[in-house]
């Protein structure tokens, strides 16, 4: 949050130091995106094998992307009021139960319309827990670091995906298809207990609904806050919390422009992060590779998105946000082309696809962290979980138009270039936000 603040708490929170409480927040939330990369990438990881399994065309599998993916919308619409009113901790523990639940049902589904409607609530599981880390993890980082701690958290999606991919080579071959669900159900339910005993609710969510227990005071503590300075409702009002109706906060105070570039953002960044990441293990295997060969090169899209995340933060804190993210973007529509153009040698490939992982992965966590670090704290969970949900319909829209494209006998490499539009129009936005129309500084709080 730019700006002098007036009230005491809301300092302490935005000039806290990084220390072992907020390294802890941040670790739990890398570990749920983790477990939230690894189910994303799932059902694309299984489509090969499937394929076979149920002598069912590659194409029709697009209703299962197009269902996780409307789940996901669903789940993210509704993370921003439900995190400001039941607070950040349950949503992100019900969310890790549906996630749990509903991908180990998906290992018994024996149809693709099953999975379908399954994947859909796996799909509300991930689309609440993405925005609700981000937002409690936001909570707990100092504003001149809140951008790179969102980022470095995403790094857990990525890399979810490439040892989820990794681990399923080895395994499809010897435990089939099934495996992929039920490693996908079973790591987020150990987790749960975990965050259950350990992970702590949002600061400015305890303040604000004036919490005195044991376990909330150490917490003030570590953040050097005294609820004991001044009245409850008065230190309530002294931090910048969600009042009213946080949806069309989105559109006053002078933040529609920066709203509509960020949901335009996300729909392009989505949709060529979908699109990618559920066909290409489906146009790797029918290119000539092995459904395992094919889930072992996919797995490298994801493993790039990793570097990234380790490279744009440093890059960030050096030059801004906006510009290495915007050539971030930019690049990637080179590199989407190399792959769906080059007819490359095995090695070459591999190689080529880690690099679009950096580019289209990395760019979509560099999306994720200029949405935090733009939006005020009060509309922050709001701003992120719709944008991520309005930018879900990119998500819908890249699985249905492979499929689509596919069934209208598209070569299968070729369908991965509409990658290539939606890159251009995300960077194009990015850098439409440095518009004086797009930036608008915070109202100050006052002292109640």
């Amino acid at each position: 949050m730019s700006g002098t603040l007036a009230s005491s708490p809301e300092s302490r929170l935005e000039q806290q130091r990084f220390g072992g409480l907020q390294l802890r927040v941040a670790v739990f939330c890398a570990l749920a995106q983790g477990f939230d990369g690894y189910d994303i990438s799932a059902i694309g990881m299984a489509v090969p094998s499937l394929s076979h399994a149920w002598h069912a065309a590659p194409a029709s599998f697009a209703i299962t992307f197009v269902m996780s993916n409307l789940g996901v919308m669903a789940g993210a619409l509704a993370s921003g009021p439900a995190g400001d009113r039941l607070g950040r901790k349950p949503v992100i523990l019900t969310s890790l139960l549906f996630l749990g639940v509903f991908s180990l049902a998906s290992a018994y589904a024996g149809s693709v319309r099953t999975l379908a409607y399954l994947r859909f609530f796996t799909g509300i599981g991930i689309g609440a827990l993405m925005p609700t880390t981000v937002a409690l993890v936001s909570d707990y980082s100092p504003e001149r670091l809140r951008a790179i701690v969102t980022m470095a958290i995403f790094c857990g999606n990525p890399l979810g995906g490439f040892l989820g991919g990794q681990l399923i080579a080895q395994l499809l071959p010897v435990y089939g298809w099934p495996v992929i669900f039920h490693i996908g159900g079973i790591l987020p339910l150990i987790l749960f207990p975990v965050l259950l005993i350990w992970l702590p609710e949002s600061p400015r969510f305890m303040l604000a609904h004036h919490r005195r227990s044991r376990r909330a005071l150490r917490i003030y503590a570590a953040l050097r806050i005294d609820p004991s300075t001044a009245p409850a409702i008065g230190l309530a009002q002294q931090v910048d919390v969600a009042k009213g109706n946080t949806v069309i906060a989105l559109f006053t105070a002078g933040y529609t422009l920066r709203t509509v570039l960020f949901w335009i953002m996300f729909f392009c960044s989505l949709l060529s992060l979908y699109l990618i990441g559920f066909w290409l293990p489906t146009v790797l295997h029918l290119e000539g590779l092995t459904p395992a060969d094919a889930v072992f090169s996919s797995s490298l899209y994801s493993a790039g998105g990793v570097l990234s995340v380790l490279a744009i933060g440093p890059l960030t804190h050096r030059f801004g946000i906006e510009p290495v993210l915007a050539g971030c973007l930019a690049l990637g529509i080179v590199v989407i082309a190399g792959v769906a153009l080059g007819n490359l040698p095995y090695l070459l490939l591999l190689a080529t696809i880690f690099l679009m992982g950096v580019c289209v992965v990395g760019g979509q966590c560099g999306v994720n962290g200029l949405a935090a670090a733009r939006y005020p704290a009060r509309m922050r969970n709001t701003g992120v979980g719709w944008a991520l949900g309005i930018g879900r319909l990119g998500g819908i829209c890249g699985p249905a138009l492979g499929g689509v494209l596919l069934s209208h006998g598209w070569q299968p490499s070729h369908i991965l270039l509409c990658g290539c539009l939606t890159a251009g129009i995300a960077a194009l936005c990015v850098v439409l936000l440095q518009l004086p129309a797009a930036q608008v500084e915070p109202e100050l709080l006052r002292e109640a």
